[in-house]
């Protein structure tokens, strides 16, 4: 179980839910604090931001090291300056996003990506830290995070065991008691194929942490299946429109489906109760409803049982159905009218 502001997190608590902005807001902060207002209303629980400058995560270069491959879906050949300079969340806009979320209840928080973005959202006292999959082996950068004494939520796209192991150490020893790791299959958009959700709890005997998942598939079939197999924390991007287009559009829920998320994961969480076998307490009326052996016509003392006169019906009361061959041919020892449940004493 770990806490972020205020709020438990864990097994025995509803999934926590993370939407993330990243680049949605396509270069506007009013649109950057409409989407804060959308996931407000959609009952999400935290909305996540991305913290770096285009320098701070890369340099201006050029070359194939420095270009997405041509073949990539949706940034097929760009730089990775250029991209980051269009995904980025400016500095000064972090104060506005992360009032307005805390006007609505909400959670902000962010991903840093170096030691400048952690020491600006300490100045906003975000209440939490998450480690981006590539970022997972910047060990420094998990000890820093770790240091302020926040929760820490490690992204795990990409990942080998050793390398979650040694992030987790990382964290560990710097202090962090707080931590969460999410299953995430780093790819964008993602295929449901490849998210491999049976590996959550593996990846929760491994670190004994609390487990999430960071997901870029579409729609809510993956996230659903996580919460089955142990997810505490969904993360999705979210956006106001994918027909607005922006760098992660593609691959983000509009409002109504992170509302959808929201209830159904909740759902999803309850069906899961408890490992046992037997009628559930909303089933106890249904137990009065089940077949058994009932008179179906009025018989006189003497008569001899037959399918004419003793059939299997609804409700239950009376012998179970498979008792119809012993009963049958056996003489009632009194009256009955019709509707009555056939019992031993009246044979």
């Amino acid at each position: 179980m770990i806490e972020i502001a205020g709020r438990a997190i864990g097994p025995g608590e509803p999934p926590f839910v993370i939407a993330e902005m990243s680049g949605n807001h396509n270069g506007s902060l009013e649109r950057a604090l409409s989407i804060v207002d959308a996931v407000a209303g959609s009952g999400a629980h935290a909305i996540k931001l991305q913290t770096y400058r285009p320098d701070t995560i890369t340099v201006d270069a050029d070359g194939p090291a420095f270009r997405i491959g041509q073949g990539h879906d949706l940034w097929g050949g760009e730089r990775l300056y250029q991209l980051f300079e269009r995904a980025h969340t400016p500095w000064d806009w972090h104060q506005p996003i992360f009032a307005r979320a805390r006007e609505h209840g909400l959670v902000p928080f962010s991903s840093p990506f170096d030691p400048t973005a952690v020491e600006l959202l300490e100045k906003l006292d975000a209440p939490a830290y998450k480690i981006a999959s590539s970022e997972i082996v910047d060990l420094p950068l998990i000890r820093l995070a770790a240091a302020t004494g926040k929760p820490l939520i490690i992204s795990t796209g990409m990942a080998s065991i050793g390398e979650i192991h040694a992030a987790v150490a990382a964290a560990r020893s710097a202090g962090c008691d707080q931590l969460a790791v999410l299953s995430c299959t780093a790819s964008y958009p993602a295929s449901p194929a490849e998210s491999n959700l049976r590996s959550l709890p593996l990846l929760a005997a491994l670190t004994g942490a609390v487990t999430g998942l960071s997901d870029h598939t579409p729609g809510l079939g993956v996230p659903l299946a996580a919460v089955a197999l142990g997810a505490c924390l969904i993360e999705k991007h979210v956006t106001l429109s994918r027909d607005a287009g922006g760098v992660d559009a593609a691959f983000s829920l509009e409002p109504h489906e992170l509302a959808a998320l929201v209830v159904e994961s909740e759902r999803a969480w309850q069906s899961l109760g408890a490992p046992v076998l037997g009628p559930r307490p909303g089933e106890r009326e249904g137990l009065r409803f089940r077949r058994s052996l009932y008179v179906v016509r009025d018989v006189r003392a003497g008569e001899p049982v037959t399918e004419l006169n003793v059939r299997s019906i609804r409700p239950a009361g009376g012998l179970p159905p498979d008792a119809m061959t012993t009963v049958t041919g056996r003489p009632f020892t009194r009256d009955a009218p019709l509707g009555t449940p056939l019992t031993w004493d009246l044979l």
